[in-house]
């Protein structure tokens, strides 16, 4: 017969989220996308790909939420190299 002695602990392992700005996230932001994909992917219903990397089938009004800032960030550095090489030439 084993007699089994035990402290009285146990490890317990931590399961809480911690916030991030992974995919949950870009729910919470309006996304830039080429304006003739938009609407043909409101049209027919097929997925787009955003600036930052996103792909959904848009679905809501964008003038609802805030611009995800990852695609403002890109807008913004793709404009100023237009920009400049519009100066350039």
């Amino acid at each position: 017969m084993a007699i089994s002695s035990s402290t009285g602990s146990q490890t317990v392992e931590d399961r809480r989220t911690a916030p991030t700005t992974g995919d949950g996230d870009h729910e919470r932001f309006s996304h830039y996308v080429p304006k003739g994909k938009l609407t043909a992917a409101m049209i027919e219903g097929t997925p787009v790909v955003a600036l930052c990397g996103k792909v959904w089938v848009p679905s809501r009004d964008p003038q609802r939420f805030p611009v995800c800032p990852e695609c403002k960030d890109v807008w913004e550095k793709m404009s100023h190299e237009d920009g400049d090489n519009a100066h350039d030439q």
